[in-house]
């Protein structure tokens, strides 16, 4: 039996892959690594550990060869993290409308020490710890 020593860039340890015959296909190679570490939805980059040349799908990759695999999202797919979706990265939300009117308003809010027992929602809580954590950087405000 011929073996294809392989491991996942972010991977210190070689894992070990058995074929029959001298050499195998890159394509077989990755479908195997794929069917093993139960892989879906991604791409396969193979490329020589000793020379970082990098194996095309027809490439024949010779027995007792060491490998580095790159894994890279595949194309066309949409995010599976649904935790992004609709939101703009590095901008605030819109308030929402405040359904308890007893509630402070964000200006009183900064002006508040105690933010922990303040009657207010989360995010403005949040809103006010930020803005009053900056304050000792700007000594105009």
């Amino acid at each position: 039996m011929s073996c294809v020593h392989y491991r996942f860039q972010s991977r210190l340890t070689y894992d070990s892959l058995q074929f029959e015959g001298l050499n195998i296909s890159a394509g077989e190679l990755k479908r195997q690594i794929m069917r093993s570490k139960r892989l879906k939805f991604c791409q396969l980059k193979i490329s020589n550990a000793q020379t970082d040349e990098e194996y095309t799908d027809d490439a024949l990759i010779p027995k007792n060869t060491s490998v580095i695999i790159r894994r890279i999202p595949a194309a066309g797919l949409k995010s599976s993290n649904r935790r992004f979706v609709g939101h703009q990265a590095g901008r605030w939300r819109e308030p929402s409308p405040r359904a308890d009117p007893s509630l402070l308003s964000l200006e009183q809010l900064l002006k508040t020490e105690n933010l922990a027992e303040a009657k207010a929602s989360e995010e403005d809580k949040l809103k006010a710890v930020m803005y009053q954590s900056s304050l000792c950087y700007y000594s105009s405000r």
